[in-house]
């Protein structure tokens, strides 16, 4: 059936033919049934940008419903995530195989019983796109702005990649990237910082669709929001255009075609929706936004589209033929044509594409981590900033997708990639594998999160205390099991005269609460080597390496135990001398490692029996069988000492309730950093104090 009514005076019923607009009110209606059924959701924008998403998919997007994973296919992001039932429509209406390992392969990533089961447990359609769960899916978004950096990281993945992959007649990656964007991403300030950085790079492969309806949970956007977009997109240097009703398929295709022409900065387009379009009394209301529509409204929208009004979720005859012979057919061509490009690749450059197939499989070429140094004993020691950087320079010539940088704070946190060639990607050099993020610690998350997206590996590095500043697209690594690298450096009250402002107490904590990271703070040179070795191998898991400003002793290995201990999170660095069982344990990570060795020299000499334990990872010592985890903190020596220049909230599942936590109460203060390990109690001492305490002898 096709409608015969639809409410857009200058829109799709004038521009298109009617299967075109079968396609769009199916898309409508989909979004609506879903979204009533579950009585809970977003009905409002799926409603209004129906006619943009479908011209952009039937008519542009190159993308192979076949093979959603297809490494050449334009990617999409839903930046404006609560409008999900608009993407899971257009996986569902395409076709879309499911590829993924998390799914059954053996059909469509998406059916009609799944679109029923919006927003229910263990369904492959939650509330907001969830990447790896459902095919067709290429971010996890939701909260605003993120997609929006991730775009800018995925455009910048394609720049780097065709710069050292693509040959001449060899093409191999020449993707386009597109994000679909509301009021609330453009709010958000991630999504300023995002575009600051897309203009400066002028990435020509990056289109944002900028939905301006005008309303949020709130109400009108004018409560709060009525600046000029246009014009500020226009400052930041990206080509803008405005497209008046987002019904004009027509106006739509012209804004889509001239933006893939431009292809020496990113494009901009705004349109203008009415959220809810066709909802007798809420459309352009905010009951529209983030509500289900109600029984009524449903059907006096139906009876707008001239829909059968107690349809649900009804696809009509010729929708699934027609997304088919428009998306399905102009992918599958493309598709084809790239597998024949990259066999005669193949044959032509066996080495990068031998190096293509190990990024995709997120494994490493041999000998990757052959040339990471081993530190000398050295009781003056080194910066564990310093020691990874020399790590880093020594992995990174191996891994040729590696790629990074620090938020306008390289030469302090010592991310820089030294090795000839290396470069700074830019405009003019996108192989470049230095990044400079500017002070956009927020972006630089989200970028990095989109990096990974594209199958390369990216780090970020910034001071501790900012990773306040990322700890959405941190928590989003996690979430998306991103192998993402965070680097943060001056990691303590070690910063000194800097002062509380900058002296994180609480992060360390906030890090590790979050499922999924892996957090290192590595107690030396040698120890920054295995963490390092460590955090190459995962492949579906982001980490945190917690480094110093302040240099800390390498510990002689010939007297103490070797660092490949730090592979279990946790592990006995030194045992009374005189043998038998420990009195007490001390417990440290980072530069708190060389304070318990003190305390346990001079216990030892004071003939109290200590053991120390470097405990650079709670997460990897959790990890552990319990036999390995009592067997370096047995259950029953409860006399012990934990030290950490941070909060010690959580220490206590260590130190039990009995023990000692030596860390940080307050915000630090503002001195040399001599005189603030004296303040708050970070001597060898202080320590050698509470453990004399936990063993009775004090």
């Amino acid at each position: 059936m096709s409608p015969d009514h639809n409410p857009a005076s200058t829109g799709a019923s004038q521009t298109s033919g009617d299967i075109d607009l079968l396609c769009i009110n199916t898309i409508r209606t989909l979004s609506m049934d879903a979204v009533q059924k579950a009585n809970s959701g977003h009905p409002g924008t799926p409603m209004a940008l129906a006619p943009v998403a479908y011209t952009l998919w039937q008519r542009f997007l190159n993308f192979d419903p076949a093979d959603p994973n297809w490494p050449n296919r334009d990617r999409f992001v839903l930046s404006v995530g609560h409008a999900s039932m608009l993407l899971y429509s257009l996986i569902h209406l395409t076709g879309t195989r499911a590829v993924n390992e998390h799914e059954d392969t053996s059909g469509p990533a998406l059916t009609i019983d799944d679109l029923k089961s919006f927003r229910q447990m263990d369904s492959k359609t939650p509330g907001h796109p969830e990447y790896r769960l459902t095919s067709g899916i290429e971010t996890t978004t939701g909260p605003l702005g993120q997609g929006c950096g991730n775009s800018v990281g995925l455009a910048m993945g394609q720049r780097f990649l065709a710069d050292r992959y693509n040959k001449p007649g060899f093409d191999v990656f020449d993707y386009h990237v597109y994000a679909l964007a509301g009021d609330g991403d453009m709010m958000e300030g991630v999504s300023a910082e995002a575009a600051s950085t897309a203009a400066h790079l002028r990435l020509g492969n990056l289109t944002w669709i900028y939905d301006s309806n005008h309303i949020t949970i709130e109400g009108s956007t004018e409560l709060a929001f009525d600046e000029d977009v246009a014009a500020r997109f226009r400052a930041y240097g990206w080509d803008v255009q405005q497209v008046d009703d987002a019904n004009d398929l027509d106006a739509m295709g012209r804004a889509l075609e001239h933006a893939k022409s431009t292809t020496d900065r990113p494009s901009f387009i705004l349109v203008h929706s009415t959220i809810g379009y066709g909802a007798p009394k809420k459309a352009g209301t905010r009951e529209a936004h983030g509500e289900p529509l109600g029984a009524d409204e449903i059907r006096g929208a139906k009876r707008a589209y001239g829909w059968p009004e107690d349809s649900s979720f009804l696809v009509p005859d010729g929708v699934y033929d027609h997304f088919d012979q428009g998306i399905g057919k102009r992918g599958a061509d493309l598709h084809r044509a790239w597998h024949r490009l990259m066999d005669g690749y193949k044959a032509q450059y066996p080495e990068l594409a031998a190096e293509l197939e190990m990024m995709n499989q997120h494994t490493l070429p041999e000998g990757w981590d052959a040339d990471i140094p081993s530190f000398p004993a050295d009781a003056k020691g080194v910066a564990s900033r310093e020691s990874s950087q020399k790590v880093l320079n020594a992995i990174a010539p191996h891994v040729p997708w590696m790629i990074g940088g620090a938020a306008d704070l390289a030469p302090s946190t010592k991310s820089n990639m030294t090795f000839q060639g290396a470069g700074s990607f830019e405009a003019d050099n996108y192989g470049g594998r230095n990044l400079h993020f500017g002070i956009r610690e927020h972006a630089m998350g989200s970028i990095c999160n989109g990096l990974a997206l594209s199958a390369l590996r990216p780090y970020g590095s910034g001071f501790l205390i900012f990773s306040d500043y990322m700890k959405p697209p941190i928590r989003l690594s996690a979430v998306m099991e991103l192998p993402v690298v965070y680097i943060f450096t001056h990691d303590s009250i070690g910063v000194g005269e800097d002062g509380p402002t900058h002296q994180p107490i609480e992060q360390i904590l906030s890090l590790r609460a979050v499922p999924g990271m892996l957090v290192l703070r590595p107690g030396d040179a040698n120890e920054v080597a295995e963490a390092w070795r460590h955090v190459m191998t995962l492949k579906e898991q982001p980490a945190c390496l917690i480094l110093s400003r302040q240099a800390m002793p390498t510990l002689d290995r010939a007297k103490y135990a070797p660092a490949s201990g730090l592979k279990h999170g946790a592990y006995v660095l030194a045992d009374p001398p005189q043998g038998g069982e420990p009195e007490v344990i001390l417990m440290a990570t980072g530069t708190e490692v060389s304070l318990a060795v003190g305390a346990y020299e001079t216990l030892t000499a004071e003939g109290i029996r200590a053991r120390v334990v470097s405990f650079p990872s709670w997460e990897l010592f959790e990890d552990q069988p319990a036999e390995y985890r009592h067997s370096v903190l047995p259950p029953h020596v409860t006399a012990r000492v934990s030290v950490e220049q941070g909060s010690t909230i959580g220490w206590d599942r260590y130190v039990g309730s009995t023990g000692a936590a030596i860390g940080m109460h307050t915000f630090g203060a503002s001195a040399p950093l001599a005189a603030l390990q004296k303040k708050f109690g970070f001597t060898p001492d202080a320590v050698a104090e509470a453990a004399r305490k936990q063993a009775g002898h004090a």
